[in-house]
């Protein structure tokens, strides 16, 4: 399969100006909206007109710029403006540990960090301070984006680092571009969809609420991080937003199916939920399927140096909880091949990133395609299906061993509402896998997985449980496993 349905021909580009575009359409539409604050598509580009001048003044294109903001309509506003300049923005996670962030700060070597309000105590470089408050009071109108090329960089965006040190995965203009275009395309975004956001910008799935969105005339709705908390004030929070787009992770879709009162309130104005970042546990889906008979279901797979570059359509009659879900078909005109030894899926697509960002600079990729560590195969329907990460195996006894498919058959008991499954040393067999679980309320570890033993071998029992109230997740929603190992020091 080419890779030319979604290339770009134009040799200067920029991944804002489908906004600027739309926004000349439809300057009084709603952009966003963010607790009791609603801004205009007119509203946003003048806030980002002024942002870009200011950046412009200072010769910022092609520059690294550091966004330590929350999730909302000013980080928002500076990522764009940052990109209007023509240089490339590097969201922080400002909840993070002051020395994590410094460490991410001292990697990237930012030439600007924009904040709100005077520097904060835990930033070690001070100079690079610059406060969107006065950056937002720059006069400045009718600035147009800067064109660059296809291959620019647009975003940095670091690892969640669940284990080793974080990394900059450099996306280019041309890589949003591409996956936005086909987001729009195959989810058929329209002026109508307000879509939902509360993945942190500093996760890939944010590029699709901030730029598949506005390029369509859709309104973003910023939920508030308190509800993910409140499963069932946060389904409220949809019917009331009358949300038609979600993009999320499977984990807060599993607390909902669970506990979300879906029973009790309908969503009639959500159109299509898509989800990625883990495995969605089939029992959870299947009752998130009949809960939601309207709303379509789709499972986008890829890690963040190639975006989404698989999906499935969620098949209501396929589901059956003794199997995982298809990660499914090409996505985004990729071209996918599985690696005849290991069974590793390997990626060529448009979507790819750059290469690392790594002490200031670009580390170039000497490769076109990417090996993503994740083990697939295909099934009759010729989709790929997941197996797993190939460094999650464990090596028990002499057998390979996929912490994943302990996953799936836990996932299954009456009792169990999650799990996770990892592997400690053992002095014998080398390693052995260890599981935390979530138990449905007023069940007992014992009775819950009493019926495990006659449905995994020997050597893939767990040797260990320990019950939590929520898996640990990292600010991306996804499970947090170097959280799960240290639970098995103690």
């Amino acid at each position: 399969m080419a890779l030319t349905k979604y290339r770009k021909t134009e040799t200067q580009m920029n991944i804002v100006t489908p906004f600027f575009q739309q926004c000349a359409q439809t300057p009084e539409a709603t952009a966003f909206v963010e607790e009791d604050q609603t801004l205009t598509y007119a509203d946003f580009k003048s806030r980002i007109e002024k942002i870009a001048a200011s950046l412009q003044a200072k010769q910022a294109q092609n520059q690294c710029i550091a966004i330590a903001l929350d999730r909302g309509i000013n980080s928002a506003s500076a990522i764009y403006g940052v990109l209007s300049a023509g240089a490339i923005y590097l969201p922080l996670d400002i909840k993070n540990p002051a020395t994590r962030l410094n460490l991410i700060i001292q990697d990237a070597q930012p030439n600007y960090i924009i904040g709100q309000g005077e520097a904060p105590a835990w930033l070690d470089k001070t100079e690079l301070w610059l406060d969107i408050g006065a950056l937002l009071c720059t006069t400045a109108e009718n600035i147009t984006p800067t064109n660059v090329t296809p291959s620019a960089l647009a975003a940095i965006l670091y690892t969640s680092g669940s284990t080793g040190n974080p990394k900059g995965v450099a996306l280019s203009h041309q890589a949003l571009s591409n996956f936005s275009t086909w987001a729009s395309q195959t989810f058929a975004i329209n002026h109508q969809d307000r879509i939902a956001n509360l993945a942190p910008f500093h996760f890939d799935l944010s590029i699709f609420d901030l730029f598949t969105s506005l390029a369509n005339g859709a309104s973003v709705y910023f939920l508030p991080s308190r509800l993910s908390l409140s499963p069932s004030r946060l389904t409220a929070w949809l019917a009331e937003k009358q949300i038609s787009s979600w993009y999320t992770v499977p984990s807060l879709l599993s607390f909902i199916a669970l506990k979300g009162a879906l029973e009790t309130t309908p969503l009639p104005h959500l159109k299509r939920i898509l989800f990625a970042g883990e495995v969605f546990p089939t029992q959870h889906l299947i009752k998130l399927a009949n809960l939601l008979p309207e709303t379509k279901l789709y499972n986008l797979y890829g890690p963040t140096e190639t975006n989404v570059c698989c999906y499935w359509p969620v098949d209501r009659n396929r589901l059956n909880v003794e199997h995982t879900i298809p990660i499914g078909l090409a996505a985004c005109d990729a071209q996918l091949t599985i690696d005849a030894d290991t069974g590793e899926l390997q990626v060529n697509s448009l979507n790819n990133f750059s290469g690392y960002w790594l002490q200031g600079k670009l580390q170039a990729l000497n490769s076109a395609t990417y090996p993503t560590g994740d083990k697939v195969s295909l099934n009759q329907y010729r989709e790929y299906d997941y197996h797993g990460r190939l460094d999650r195996m464990l090596k028990c006894s002499g057998y390979r061993v996929e912490p994943a498919e302990i996953e799936q058959c836990i996932n299954q008991l009456e009792y169990i509402e999650s799990s996770a499954v990892i592997g400690i040393k053992d002095s014998t067999s080398g390693q052995r896998p260890a599981a935390v679980v979530v138990l449905v309320a007023g069940a007992s570890l014992a009775e819950a997985i009493k019926p495990l033993r006659p449905l995994l071998a020997p050597y893939m029992q767990p040797c260990k449980f320990v019950v939590v109230d929520n898996l640990p997740v990292l600010s991306n929603g996804k499970t947090d496993y170097q959280a799960i190992q240290d639970l098995f020091k103690t």
